[in-house]
């Protein structure tokens, strides 16, 4: 997924000890694996050997450097998270992009890359910080920062109670298949939405997220969960206008965007 500038981190400082421990700077980054993640999109692994670790839900800006010496960066929220060097990215194809057809398409093994985070300080969660619940909101690949902080939550065996709720096009367009299983087997409570076709046996018919299906799979408001949306700029509006009807504080909310690349 990829993020424009938002302005958003800057609404919330992280703690001291972590910034000074995770201070934004470019890396030398290696690709160190790659895979088919949707039709659409590819898994990124990325060996940085200098990273210091991201927080759930924080990006990192990805430059490309041509023969010639033109340069093309954008930014990518990251699917992985801790101290690990090891970087994990899902990248979705915009057709008229200029790096990401390269990216799902191109990118070998090897490749060199730089890639400078982490960044972010809005649109994270740490686990052990809070045990209010949490409801996380994705469509389509906006579900790559929140798969990490669902996968967070999973790792640590954080106590707060957690929901995800997932709009995507067909059984095939999931991202992270195996992760959310994980996270919904650790007691995440999982609802995907299938707007084209859903799989066999689904609990619903396909169709595009309504109100009512949104209202009946996140939080009520009075239990005062915190509420992460992320995807494209049409769906994020239309969740956020929904949950502002449906009585949910806006201070509670927090929204990432994503557009071309």
């Amino acid at each position: 997924m990829t993020l424009p500038d938002t302005g958003l981190e800057a609404r919330i400082t992280p703690p001291a000890s972590a910034a000074a421990r995770r201070r934004p700077a470019w890396h030398a980054a290696t690709v160190a694996a790659v895979s088919p993640e949707t039709p659409n999109a590819r898994r990124i692994v990325l060996d940085v050997p200098t990273w210091p670790g991201n927080d759930p839900g924080q990006h990192l800006d990805l430059r490309l450097t041509a023969e010639d010496g033109y340069q093309a960066s954008r930014s990518y929220s990251i699917a992985s998270s801790g101290d690990p060097t090891s970087v994990v990215l899902a990248v979705d194809r915009v057709d008229d992009g200029e790096v990401s057809p390269f990216l799902v398409d191109a990118v070998e093994v090897g490749d060199a890359l730089e890639v400078h985070g982490p960044l972010g300080g809005w649109f994270v969660w740490r686990p052990g910080v809070s045990d209010r619940p949490v409801q996380l909101v994705a469509g389509g690949s906006g579900i790559v920062p929140l798969a990490a902080i669902a996968g967070a939550h999973a790792e640590a065996g954080d106590p707060a109670p957690f929901r995800l709720l997932y709009a995507v096009r067909t059984p095939e367009h999931v991202f992270f298949r195996e992760e959310l299983s994980r996270a919904e087997a650790a007691g995440v409570d999982t609802t995907i939405v299938y707007s084209r076709r859903a799989p066999d046996g689904a609990a619903a018919p396909a169709g595009r997220l309504t109100r009512d299906a949104l209202a009946a799979a996140v939080f009520p408001p009075d239990t005062g969960a915190l509420v992460y949306v992320c995807g494209s700029t049409p769906f994020v509006e239309q969740v956020l206008r929904w949950l502002g009807e449906l009585g949910h504080d806006t201070t509670d909310i927090r929204a990432e965007r994503f557009g071309g690349s």
